[in-house]
């Protein structure tokens, strides 16, 4: 069935141009990190690409509470309304044991899962995950309030 008249992958139909084709025009790579990590193993050695800066944690500020807070609540000590019904209590992401963990070791969890935390590598992006850490890292971890999130002006 391999034999056969058809078009192979990476194959052209036009004779005269053989090989892959190109890019459609105006077409745009994705923005942001890529990551090529395969396993926990490896994640945990990962040092974050983004800075803590303003934008980042603002940014991972909005992330955390549409993805996190419905385990993680609000303050990142796993008093979550979703997180209180769970068997197992999720991570508070404020005690000594977390803030001792790599960066790399939080993506990780969160691009490949847990016990009982599912990945998130499908809904939130490589970069988006690591602005989510920033915000860990810089609000939530050092005690301050969470951002509060205002709907968008219409």
């Amino acid at each position: 069935m391999a034999n056969q008249i058809s078009i192979k992958p990476q194959e052209s139909v036009d004779l005269k141009n053989p090989g892959m084709r190109p890019y459609p025009k105006h077409s745009v790579p994705i923005p942001g990190v890529s990551s090529l990590v395969k396993d926990m193993g490896a994640s945990e050695k990962q040092l974050n690409p983004i800075p803590a800066d303003d934008k980042s944690v603002a940014l991972g500020g909005k992330l955390f509470q549409i993805y996190c807070t419905p385990c993680h609540g609000y303050s990142g000590k796993g008093d979550g309304l979703v997180g209180a019904k769970l068997l197992l209590k999720p991570f508070d992401l404020t005690a000594d044991q977390t803030k001792e963990r790599s960066d790399g070791f939080i993506w990780g969890y969160m691009t490949f899962g847990g016990a009982v935390m599912p990945s998130y590598a499908n809904d939130l992006s490589a970069t988006e995950r690591w602005n989510v850490i920033n915000y860990v890292r810089k609000v939530l971890q050092n005690g301050q309030s969470a951002v509060a999130v205002t709907p968008a002006a219409k």
